[in-house]
């Protein structure tokens, strides 16, 4: 009996010492994934501003997708979202730390992300590719990249890589669809 009582009890303090640290650490790694947090360190500010300008962030459907949704996998993916979000971490404070702006060269971190940047990524927001009245074209090409053949792989980067976190002196917004320019409503951007 007190055998089974110990082993009872340690799993009880097990529980009672891992639960609050785990939702710590899971909180922690969320919040520390916001653009705003991203925002508030001086190399990653100018990535943030291009990302505010850009149809990630004002665009006609009101969707917003910040640093988390293309730079690490879902949270629900918890060992992956995780290891990524650690990596990018310590990534960005030993930057930070050990030269920041001189080490933090904008267009080869741009080059590496799109060179490393998967097409799950995109398609965790972007599932319906193939679905795009009056735009054909678009859907060959998306169709290509989905269901690629003879050892080739296409990627959304090769034809998407100038979308986000581009310096632009104006906010850009996604225009409205065909059906709707075609109502004689005016376009006001929003």
């Amino acid at each position: 009996m007190q055998r089974k009582t110990k082993s009872v009890l340690l799993v009880l303090f097990g529980i009672l010492i891992a639960f609050p640290i785990f939702s710590m650490t899971y909180y922690t790694m969320v919040r520390t994934s916001t653009p705003e947090f991203c925002g508030s360190c001086h190399e990653i500010r100018p990535a943030v501003m291009a990302w505010e300008s850009s149809t990630h962030h004002n665009n006609a459907q009101g969707f917003v997708a910040d640093c988390m949704d293309c730079h690490l996998p879902a949270p629900q993916d918890t060992v992956d979202f995780f290891f990524t979000k650690t990596m990018h971490g310590m990534k960005d404070v030993f930057s930070h730390f050990t030269g920041g702006d001189e080490r933090y060269d904008r267009a080869v971190m741009r080059e590496r992300i799109w060179a490393t940047m998967k097409n799950d990524q995109c398609m965790k927001c972007h599932r319906n590719i193939l679905h795009m009245p009056g735009k054909s074209g678009a859907m060959l090409a998306h169709r290509r990249v989905l269901y690629a053949g003879n050892g080739r792989e296409y990627r959304c980067t090769d034809c998407h890589r100038h979308l986000v976190h581009n310096d632009r002196q104006f906010y850009e917004y996604k225009q409205f669809s065909a059906p709707y320019r075609a109502s004689g409503l005016p376009n006001l951007g929003i």
